[in-house]
């Protein structure tokens, strides 16, 4: 029997406006989390990775920024028609969010113990003196050394690995239903990034939350995904198990990404060829036009995918998980 979703989105769209007009910037995203996953979402900068975690929370900057169309189902619950009283008891208690960079997310004059413990004292009720033992509980938690003096320090004085983990801490503090993890290692070297993903993984046993891991990191993918979600232009264009879409990736563009990924080992003297890449950028929102988006910078383009955009088509038959691209690739095997 299938596990109901704690997660829910259906055909979620946000447009942004601006001296050009209208662009979408996400355009039909939709996808499911359940308790104690992790979903792991994938593609360049400038894909909508991001986008999709601050409309999850409806932190989309307003204006120019807005939810067009589409529902974000918590529990059954729709938090794009919520009110914004309910937003703020969601918001840092059942869906919290660990944002890319700690320093400029952290708040330099307050100590990283005061930051922690106001989620606390919002969303717990516990008084200031209760708040403050359980931010050094949290900060002992998430393996910080000495919490007792730390908790009474400034960002300014924890090192980058030490501020990542503080703002660990502040999202769990009030024992969330879903984690929102964007870019969580970014800038910090490959141990404490390999620390960072233990500590995910232990929390994540101890709680069971969920976790929605935001990455172009196909490595940390690997190691760390239950589903693999692959975005590009806004849309969602592959979806599947991770062994599915790194084993047997359906999408030209997913392809590319794990072809660019270097082999352990290589040397310039090995006989290897040349790394891969993948020609061109993400195209601008306001450049998008009709067809695949992706039609520019694929090597097994067709006339249709310059006309049509291609919808998710089912990726084989085998695996408990749905396995799906949206690539015309796949539309004779769908018809088959």
């Amino acid at each position: 029997m299938t596990q109901a979703a704690l997660l829910r989105v259906e055909d979620l769209r946000v447009e942004f406006s601006g001296r050009r007009g209208q662009a979408m910037v996400l355009n039909g995203v939709d996808f499911e989390l359940r308790a104690g996953e992790t979903l792991c979402v994938v593609g360049e900068s400038g894909c909508g990775k991001s986008m999709t975690a601050l409309a999850l929370l409806r932190l989309i900057p307003s204006p120019p920024g807005r939810i067009s169309d589409g529902r974000i189902l918590f529990q059954g619950e729709d938090l794009v028609t919520a009110d914004t009283q309910r937003i703020r008891e969601v918001r840092g208690n059942r869906i919290s969010m660990i944002f890319q960079e700690p320093m400029t997310s952290l708040n330099p004059v307050f100590t990283v113990g005061e930051q922690i413990a106001e989620s606390l004292r919002l969303h717990a009720g516990l008084d200031a003196r209760a708040a403050q033992q359980r931010a050094v509980e949290m900060l002992q938690q998430v393996g910080i050394p000495a919490p007792e003096r730390r908790v009474h320090e400034y960002p300014h004085q924890l090192s980058g690995g030490m501020r990542q983990r503080v703002m660990i801490a502040m999202a769990l503090a009030c024992r969330p239903d879903i984690l929102i993890a964007d870019e969580p290692t970014t800038a910090l070297d490959v141990t404490v990034q390999a620390q960072i993903f233990d500590l995910l993984r232990d929390l994540q046993r101890e709680k069971g939350t969920a976790i929605l891991l935001i990455t172009h990191d196909m490595g940390a993918v690997a190691e760390m995904a239950d589903r693999v979600m692959v975005m590009y232009a806004g849309r969602v264009i592959e979806q599947g198990s991770c062994e599915q879409v790194l084993g047997a990736p359906g999408h030209p563009y997913t392809r590319g990404l794990i072809d660019c990924l270097p082999e352990l080992g290589s040397s310039i003297g090995g006989g290897r060829a040349d790394l891969a890449e993948i020609d061109g950028v993400v195209p601008s929102i306001w450049e998008l036009g009709r067809g695949c988006a992706f039609r520019e910078r694929c090597p097994q383009a067709m006339p249709r995918c310059a006309t049509d955009v291609p919808p998710m088509f089912e990726v084989g038959a085998n695996g408990a998980t749905s396995h799906g691209a949206a690539c015309w690739l796949h539309a004779e095997e769908a018809t088959a």
